[in-house]
């Protein structure tokens, strides 16, 4: 008996042991893999991070290509005098940042990360955000999304720019505390802590009025703006009513991106799988008996829709521009119908996607301050005249710079090898589902699990296939420097690279 006993308690104890070993296994997070599995893709040797970092490029990542707005204001950048022996802010027609290097990463293959939050897989965006500051460290890439074999040239960064509002809002604070935890000393900027600060040097300190937040749906979810916006007022010792109002994107950022769940040239009808703003979705309505203050383009299938114009019925939205007056109006209805508004007075235009439309937002707000309805001006008296539009990468790069100067760590180099890579599915992993399209299902994007560690995507070069002609053209026209850095990134096949006239996107 007492020896069916013990062998009863060897047995649940072995089972028991077993069981806690699987969980263990099951549970081991991404960050466990990242700084302690040395045989695992994603581990991070910090023991042998270079320890001359002056040489090393920044880093910069993004849910897509909007990022490369910031990099853009970056690479442009002149807000010092740099042959100072003091960090003078003063601009000496020598851009800051003339003889840094970049490498950018935009995870194509998971974005919009402001998708997220709406699909309540905030805990798998956080992983996405690991990944990319893991890419950023680490020296892997692949040539193709069939690649076998990774290359291990991609250098090492001095330091990281959040080069997206959702990311910084999700992640930053992680970052921070993964980056003791690694012990390289790396610097991490997010852009809202920049964007808030040059918001409110717009408002003197007794001055009330409302600022106005776009941002995308999980940046706006997060509190992101509005806490930084109160931590900045109570430390710099504001005492005017500052109102924040926010406008939480469904759809527009996809749309700049090209993501066919959102913007679909080709369309001539309302289609299955529309994710954006629509007379039908609970979380980005379109009132359709307000339909004429939207002021809405209905050529060329920019809007989409059942029934006739004077009474369109499955309205879904096709087109960048009618999705930015989407959402001014959406956020003017919001200031409208509150209670005692303040007058707005800022604009931040929290997705680093945003700022390539920045002069159709200030179209579309003219619009609105002289829109007349039953014989009045319906929104003139919750509206500045001159509105100010913040783009947070201004403060970004004053930021870094900053940090720079003060550590030691300005490049003198004058090679110009940035280098840039995009995210695409990694199609040797058989778990990965895509569309007809070659990308993930949204299904897939938004809901596979978390903590199963695994390669998903592929980290590849950028290239005319992964980009597609109308981002390059966007490239071309609205960030001219950031285009020519990638041009040269791309310098073995640069003449297939550049577009021709021929290819021009209209």
């Amino acid at each position: 008996m007492k020896k069916n006993y013990f062998l009863i308690v060897v047995s649940a104890l072995l089972i028991f042991s077993c069981i806690k070993n699987i969980d263990e296994k099951k549970s081991k997070s991404f960050i466990d893999v990242m700084l302690n599995d040395k045989n695992n893709f994603f581990f991070v040797d910090t023991s042998a991070y270079p320890k001359e970092r002056v040489p090393l490029p920044i880093g910069v990542f993004d849910s897509g290509t909007g990022g490369l707005a910031v990099l853009d204001v970056i690479l442009n950048f002149d807000g010092f005098e740099n042959n100072s022996a003091k960090l003078i802010a003063r601009k000496d027609n020598i851009k800051d940042f003339t003889s840094e290097e970049f490498v950018y990463l935009g995870d194509n293959a998971n974005m919009p990360y402001g998708e997220y939050e709406v699909n309540n897989s905030t805990d798998l965006l956080k992983e996405h955000i690991f990944k990319d500051v893991q890419f950023l460290l680490g020296n892997k890439f692949y040539q193709r999304g069939d690649s076998k074999n990774y290359q291990s040239t991609k250098s090492p960064v001095k330091a990281i720019v959040i080069a997206c509002n959702t990311a910084t809002a999700y992640g930053k604070e992680d970052i921070d505390n993964l980056m003791k935890r690694m012990k390289l000393g790396i610097k991490v900027i997010g852009v809202i802590e920049a964007g808030v600060r040059g918001a409110l040097e717009n408002f003197s300190k007794n001055e009330s009025g409302s600022i106005g937040v776009f941002a995308t749906y999980g940046t706006v979810c997060s509190n992101g703006y509005p806490n930084e916006i109160k931590k900045q007022l109570t430390k710099n010792s504001f005492t005017g009513d500052i109102q924040v109002y926010q406008q939480g994107g469904i759809g527009l950022a996809g749309a700049i991106d090209g993501a066919n769940d959102f913007i679909d040239y080709k369309a001539t009808s309302p289609r299955d799988g529309y994710k954006g703003p629509s007379s039908k979705k609970v979380e980005a309505i379109i009132d359709t008996a307000n339909l004429q203050r939207y002021c809405f383009d209905f050529s060329g299938n920019q809007i989409l829709f059942n029934g006739n114009k004077n009474n369109p019925a499955n309205l879904q939205l096709n087109s960048i521009e009618n999705n930015i007056r989407y959402e001014v109006i959406s956020l003017l209805e919001k200031i409208r119908k509150s209670e005692n508004p303040r007058p707005l007075k800022t604009v931040i235009l929290g997705c680093t996607h945003y700022p390539f439309y920045l002069e159709k937002f200030k179209e579309v707000f003219r619009s609105a301050y002289n829109y007349v309805e039953n014989g009045k001006y319906l929104y003139r008296n919750i509206m500045d005249r001159n509105l100010s539009f913040i783009d947070p990468s201004e403060n970004t790069a004053k930021e870094l710079y900053t940090y720079l100067r003060e550590n030691n760590l300005l490049n003198h180099s004058t090679s110009m090898k940035s280098e840039f890579y995009i995210s695409v599915p990694n199609l040797l992993n058989k778990k990965i589902k895509l569309n007809k399209n070659g990308n993930f299902t949204y299904e897939y994007k938004y809901h596979r699990k978390v903590d199963e560690i695994q390669e998903y995507v592929k980290n590849v070069p950028f290239n005319r296939l992964n980009l597609g002609i109308d981002v390059l053209q966007r490239l071309k026209d609205k960030t001219p420097t950031t285009y020519k850095h990638i041009s040269l990134f791309n310098n073995k096949n640069a003449k297939t690279f550049f577009l021709s006239d021929s290819e021009k996107v209209n």
